[in-house]
């Protein structure tokens, strides 16, 4: 059994999103960077968990400025504003609760076997 390939998503300039694998009560999300991309401020009902897989990143959380980087995480509550400039190109890998269905914009495709 073949898991799902879900596409790149191009959300703002210098930013790559991938959905990595989801439920219905969890879904873990790949964002990459590249330095001085910015991932614009906006709140949603979700809880989020950040993890900095690589990189440099100032991140905003509720008018409070955290500089993150390789191996550093942050939980942004549901309703909470937030949002990350990259100082160094990176990778932040984020886990939501519920899943971000409106992550979910085109079907996912499993890879054909050989």
């Amino acid at each position: 059994m073949s898991l799902p390939i879900f596409p790149a998503i191009h959300p703002d300039p210098g930013v790559t999103r991938r959905v990595l694998s989801d439920s219905p009560e969890l879904m873990v999300v790949s964002f990459r960077f590249e330095t001085g991309a910015e991932g614009k401020l906006h709140s949603h009902p979700h809880v989020q968990s950040t993890y900095v897989a690589a990189g440099r990143f100032a991140f905003f959380r509720d008018g409070i400025t955290y500089q993150l980087k390789t191996g550093d995480s942050l939980v942004i509550p549901g309703g909470v504003e937030h949002g990350c400039r990259c100082l160094e190109a990176g990778e932040l890998i984020d886990n939501f609760t519920p899943r971000r269905d409106d992550f979910l914009v085109a079907q996912p495709t499993t890879p054909a076997t050989a």
